[in-house]
């Protein structure tokens, strides 16, 4: 404990939260830490950022060059991700011992991590024969009708979907994540949005305010 405190009263309660643990060891539970996610914004070339610029109106020349970013094998997080599995997999190899024929665990984990590089660098191939694809798409939207036979694939929002930001009602960039929940049949209403849906339909309230009623 230290020995100076701003006030008596903060002296006395330092000298019982002392003594509680002296009772009762040490506390199993780590106090809670705060945590700053910076918003997509911050860096359009993260993960998070170009997530963000993939909106379902933007142009295939975007798309495509998104998804060179991503398999930019310089900065690319997806390459990125590949190194970090291989060089997980080389860790557990070193790691090996085969003395042992009837417990391996070390064999077990290598092999799951070798695994998981093969699909990440056949992952990466798909991608990159796709961008002259994708490319080659037209800009306008098709109808609404034509989009029930394929099944949605993203079923998570970015953190700052779902959690906010703090931004202006008029920000673009709110405005421009609203709209693409909006979008995603599995994300829940933004705050201040109200859902489409009947009005017995829950919706997501962030920082405890509930949207106002309509007149």
């Amino acid at each position: 404990m230290p020995e100076h405190y701003p006030s008596i009263g903060e002296a006395i309660g330092a000298a019982m939260r002392h003594n509680i643990r002296l009772a009762h060891g040490p506390d199993p539970d780590p106090p809670l830490r705060v945590r700053y996610f910076p918003p997509p914004t911050a860096d359009p070339y993260s993960m998070p950022g170009m997530i963000s610029r993939l909106e379902v109106t933007a142009s295939p020349q975007d798309v495509a060059g998104i998804v060179e970013e991503a398999t930019s094998a310089l900065v690319g997080p997806l390459p990125q991700l590949t190194e970090l599995v291989a060089a997980s997999a080389d860790w557990a190899r070193a790691r090996l011992d085969f003395d042992a024929p009837h417990s391996n665990p070390a064999f077990e984990v290598w092999t799951r991590l070798a695994s998981a590089h093969r699909m990440l660098s056949q992952v990466q191939e798909d991608l990159e024969a796709a961008v002259d694809g994708i490319a080659s798409l037209p800009e306008e939207v098709s109808a609404s009708r034509n989009h029930d036979f394929v099944q949605v694939l993203r079923t998570r929002e970015l953190l700052h979907d779902v959690m906010g930001a703090g931004r202006p009602a008029n920000d673009p960039e709110a405005k421009r994540q609203q709209a693409a929940i909006a979008g995603s049949p599995n994300s829940p209403a933004p705050s201040g949005v109200r859902p489409t849906a009947p009005a017995a339909a829950p919706s997501l309230h962030v920082g405890g305010q509930t949207p106002g009623r309509t007149r």
